[in-house]
């Protein structure tokens, strides 16, 4: 990818005064994205956040090709941002074009022109809240000096996370990062009802309790409170 340590040093350095608070969070990530853009030379950057159904949302995006991103991943339910955010670590994809993993998102992001992307976790209080992205029109591989680099950026988005919601700033994002905290455990305790009802994997209950809040038009959030009142009555 072309990026050296100095190259992230001189960036970080740059970035250095957001630490300090000398802007408010919003304009900070923002900030923190229009860089990553820059330094990466990729055709999109951005960040995203969960909300209180857990979906992944743009906050933050240095061009309109990230917003596509965000569309295709939620309308096909797969994608290098989603397993990122479930998995918690790197994920990475070079070409698209050949990229077995998720076949409806990487077909829909190939006729949008968005051909590689890698996509890092945003941690927050041990668990995952969003991920920082680029996406490049082009195959692109992508080096250890870039993952590296990726990571550096997602921690600092991490820190002026950690800054909002500690001083307890009300932003708009903040309203969204505390609906999707105050629904995470009644989302998790739904999946482990279904997966000791029926012995499957945390992924597939996940994907059960979407399919049944969308065939139900009902939040998430909503249906799984209900499954685990269901569960403690019938305990």
């Amino acid at each position: 990818m072309g990026i050296s340590s100095h190259d992230v040093h001189q960036a970080l350095v740059k970035l250095g005064r957001l630490r300090f608070g000398e802007m408010g969070v919003d304009n900070a990530i923002r900030e923190v994205v229009q860089t990553t853009h820059a330094m990466f030379d990729v055709d999109g950057a951005g960040l995203m956040l969960t909300d209180a159904d857990q979906h992944l949302c743009s906050v933050a995006a240095s061009d309109d090709r990230f917003a596509h991103l965000e569309d295709l991943q939620v309308e096909h339910g797969e994608g290098p941002c989603i397993d990122a955010y479930d998995q918690k670590e790197l994920v990475g994809a070079e070409d698209l074009e050949s990229d077995r993993r998720w076949p409806k998102f990487s077909e829909a992001a190939v006729a949008r022109q968005v051909r590689a992307v890698l996509a890092s976790p945003l941690p927050y209080n041990s668990d995952a809240v969003g991920v920082v992205a680029v996406l490049s029109e082009q195959r692109r591989p992508w080096s250890p000096e870039g993952e590296l680099a990726l990571l550096a950026f997602t921690d600092l988005a991490a820190l002026l996370i950690a800054a909002m919601m500690a001083g307890e700033q009300q932003s708009e994002l903040a309203a969204q990062l505390r609906g999707a905290l105050d629904s995470r455990q009644v989302i998790e305790q739904a999946k482990g009802v279904l997966m000791g009802r029926q012995g499957i994997p945390a992924r597939t209950a996940y994907e059960q309790l979407r399919a049944r809040a969308r065939a139900e038009r009902r939040k998430l959030s909503v249906v799984c409170a209900e499954i685990v009142r269901d569960a403690a009555h019938q305990a």
